[in-house]
């Protein structure tokens, strides 16, 4: 999942079109939005680069839930909200989805979730990459002397880019609004 600048893009998995469709006109000007009317066409639609799916739980042939077990399987890194007519029971604890939505929804409940998880998706990814270029950086500093450190340009860069992806890595938290308590369930 590549975060950054570009626009995110949504995978809808509907199998009622009228709604598939509406879906698509409310987040059409803000997403790259691919559109799929069965959960058959939504496995095939399946790439990875996708970065978020709205998936219908109940469709014929193919559920949104055997749609949710083939991301789990084929190991994408995309995000998923139900977006459905189920009303959510203690079976959605076990389902690999980041978000449920109830329908009827709103134009707004639908761009609030793809932002959201698209927020998730990026926060993950650089607090991903802060880690490793902590780790790599403690094991320079356990290794090498202060002025082997304090002489090396490519120690001084990994330093600037920490504190970039640091930077970064605080301000998604302000978005999301995560305390750091949240980060530690």
């Amino acid at each position: 999942m590549s975060k950054g600048d570009t626009t995110p893009t949504v995978l809808i998995v509907e199998d009622e079109q009228h709604l598939a469709d509406l879906y698509t006109d409310y987040l059409g000007d803000k997403y790259d939005v691919r559109t799929a009317y069965s959960g058959e066409e939504g496995l095939e639609r399946l790439a990875d680069d996708i970065d978020v799916v709205l998936l219908d739980r109940r469709m014929p042939v193919v559920s949104g839930n055997e749609v949710l077990a083939e991301i789990e399987e084929r190991g994408l890194s995309t995000r998923v909200a139900m977006v459905t007519a189920v009303n959510p029971d203690f079976d959605i604890i076990e389902m690999g989805v980041d978000g449920y939505l109830v329908k009827p929804v709103t134009r707004d409940e639908l761009s609030e979730v793809v932002d959201r998880l698209y927020k998730i998706a990026a926060y993950s990814d650089q607090l991903q990459e802060l880690t490793t270029r902590k780790l790599k950086r403690n094991v320079l500093q356990v290794e090498k002397t202060q002025t082997e450190l304090e002489a090396s340009g490519r120690y001084q860069e990994l330093q600037t880019e920490i504190a970039e992806i640091a930077a970064r890595v605080d301000e998604l938290a302000a978005e999301l609004d995560v305390e750091e308590e949240d980060l530690r369930l």
